[in-house]
């Protein structure tokens, strides 16, 4: 029977990956994380925890503005925009820095790189130039890769005036204008923070109702409260252009057939998500994929080859 150096190896580092580590090595299962990045994945590091950290200060920051509804009288009162991304940041930190603890306490190894399934029970941990720098055998392995923000063909991110929810985060300054193309979750929670600091802001959602996987009673709602709080809210809108200019950006869109044009000075593009599948070895391995996502069956999350599993 061959020796196996790790009893499960779970490939990426997010939500999905440590917390089936930590279940698997509370199983006294000799456990592995590869990551090439922190722990944590995107909810930790530029999703769930840092975006609820900025609306909270847009919270504080809508009580100030107002206060006198609580019969509480605010002179003057300003925010720093560069303390409040440092604060939203420092959240992140704290809550990693207890994910690299639980691995410690668990006895979880952590290795760092990329990694690229090469055989049924092997994973090849590639550097920065994409050479094998070891490899890692495992008798069971879960890939947890995670997703990235989806960009919108032929209109690339490109981190300053085209950009995705991870830019949105750390921008060292506030924009003036800012248009949102995307209205489900990502982008309503920041049209939100950045209106409550005074960014003008623009919604732009292709479907009837913002937020429309979500309850349309909820959705009319919270469209009719963004309004109010001076949000352009553009509902059954496509765009068809996407064009930079020296100060900002000009999007073309197409409401009902009526072509217009919408001004900001960065286009955030919120159109939800894509699995992480490419360059991890899927494809050598015949493993099944579907719209950038893992297939899987439904009761142990198993892929169609023995042995790998998927979050």
């Amino acid at each position: 029977m061959q020796n196996f150096e790790y009893d499960v190896a779970i490939l990426g580092g997010g939500p999905g990956g440590y917390v089936a580590a930590i279940r698997a090595a509370k199983l006294k299962l000799k456990t592995v994380i590869i990551e090439k990045d922190k722990l944590g994945g995107i909810c930790l590091n530029w999703g769930c925890i840092p975006t609820k950290a900025l609306l909270k200060n847009a919270e504080v920051v809508h009580l100030f503005k107002n206060a006198e509804e609580f019969g509480i009288k605010v002179d003057g009162f300003s925010f720093d925009f560069t303390k409040i991304i440092q604060r939203s940041r420092e959240a992140s930190s704290k809550i990693i820095k207890g994910v690299e603890f639980l691995m410690k306490k668990n006895k979880i190894d952590v290795v760092d790189g990329f990694g690229k399934l090469t055989k049924q029970r092997t994973i090849s941990i590639l550097d920065k130039k994409g050479n094998s720098s070891r490899e890692i055998s495992a008798k069971h392995i879960i890939i947890s890769t995670g997703a990235r923000a989806r960009e919108i063909p032929n209109f690339k991110n490109d981190g300053e005036r085209i950009i995705s929810s991870t830019e949105a985060m750390i921008l060292p300054k506030q924009p003036k204008e800012m248009v949102i193309i995307g209205a489900g979750a990502i982008g309503v929670e920041f049209a939100y923070f950045y209106n409550e600091l005074g960014t003008k802001v623009t919604l732009i959602e292709m479907m009837p109702n913002i937020l429309p996987i979500e309850d349309e009673e909820v959705s009319k709602l919270l469209e009719r409260e963004f309004k109010k709080s001076g949000i352009q809210v553009l509902t059954n809108t496509k765009v068809k252009e996407i064009n930079k200019t020296k100060t900002g950006v000009t999007i073309v869109v197409d409401s009902a057939n009526k072509i217009s044009e919408v001004k900001g000075d960065i286009a955030l593009v919120a159109i939800g998500v894509q699995g992480n599948i490419e360059g991890i070895g899927l494809e050598e391995l015949g493993i099944k994929t579907e719209k950038s996502f893992i297939s899987v069956d439904k009761s142990n999350y198993k892929t169609n080859v023995d042995n790998i599993y998927a979050i």
